[in-house]
């Protein structure tokens, strides 16, 4: 099963690489932290390694190391704004249970 982006972050992410100037897409994991047990990561990628996962969706690539995917399967990224906060929200059917601030999650 694939990751998945809602049209909103799809045009967030590639707003932020065109202001970025390079890249080829964003990475998607998960790494120990947090009160919860595992919280995301995203970051810019300028080089595809052989473990990784490429996802296309909506033009833009998805990049998930092959240990987060356990983590990250059917995940949907998304781009909310609410009032004045903006950021990305990750839609996790693998997850059991979050934390109170929402920062990590438990599979």
């Amino acid at each position: 099963m694939a990751i998945t982006m809602t049209d909103a972050a799809a045009s967030r992410v590639r707003s932020f690489l065109v202001r970025r100037g390079k890249g080829i897409g964003l990475r998607l994991g998960v790494r120990t932290s947090g009160c919860s047990g595992m919280s995301y990561v995203l970051e810019f990628v300028d080089e595809i390694q052989d473990e990784d996962q490429v996802f296309e969706e909506k033009g833009v690539k998805v990049i998930v190391d092959s240990k987060s995917m356990l983590y990250l399967v059917g995940t949907e990224l998304d781009f909310i704004r609410k009032g004045l906060n903006e950021g990305f929200q990750f839609n996790n059917p693998n997850v059991n249970s979050e934390c109170g601030c929402g920062e990590s999650f438990n599979v």
